[in-house]
């Protein structure tokens, strides 16, 4: 709601900081759930539909209304990405296929957060992100792994860290409210790029066989 808040008078860079914050909170609200047994001492909660409200709300709503009114994509772009963004992710959260074995995701997770969050610093031609938007969408129905940093044991040791150096990027980035001149910018690509492509890479890289 303090995203929300911030996005109707557009102030993105603090909006964009409420985001980090939430981003921050959902990498560590399950294993504290799950520490706490909370299915046992807390079962009449769905804390399953509980994060996937939550997630709706701050990796989609809020992301794809900044998009729209931040005037990035001009004329009939905005209205495609906001439509595409929130139809095909409301979408992908109802289907029950949408975690693998390994607790990575099937197809493109909906992170528009953090897509969103990278437009606004790098701020590139509308085409391209038409493109990514309408690339992103299709790739939420594909086979494609996209891992989860916390819970893919896979390389979770890259992983993990990579997605703490994005969320102190990102938050450097809306500090200073995404300057041009901001190394922040750089290190968001890099770790974005990583975290949008190491899931694929673990699937053309077949796992070593376990003895025992």
């Amino acid at each position: 709601m303090l995203a929300m808040l911030a996005a109707v008078e557009e102030k993105w860079s603090l909006m964009f900081l409420w985001l980090v914050v939430a981003f921050a909170v959902d990498g560590i609200d399950g294993p504290l759930a799950r520490k706490y047994d909370v299915k046992t001492n807390a079962p009449e909660f769905d804390g399953v539909l509980l994060d996937l409200i939550i997630d709706y709300l701050t990796y989609v709503f809020v992301p794809a209304y900044a998009l729209f009114k931040s005037g990035l994509l001009p004329g009939w772009t905005g209205w495609f990405a906001i439509i595409v963004i929130t139809f095909a992710s409301a979408m992908y959260f109802a289907d029950n296929r949408m975690k693998t074995k390994d607790n990575s995701f099937s197809g493109f997770p909906g992170c528009w957060n953090m897509l969103v969050l990278v437009l606004f610093a790098v701020q590139p031609n509308f085409y391209v992100i038409v493109g990514l938007v309408a690339l992103l969408a299709v790739a939420m129905f594909t086979p494609l792994k996209f891992i989860h940093p916390v819970r893919t044991v896979r390389w979770r040791s890259v992983s993990l860290p990579v997605a703490l150096a994005w969320t102190i990027f990102a938050g450097w980035a809306a500090w200073v409210d995404f300057h041009p001149g901001s190394w922040a910018h750089w290190g968001l690509v890099a770790t974005s790029l990583y975290l949008l492509g190491v899931g694929i890479m673990q699937q053309l890289i077949p796992a070593r066989a376990t003895s025992g």
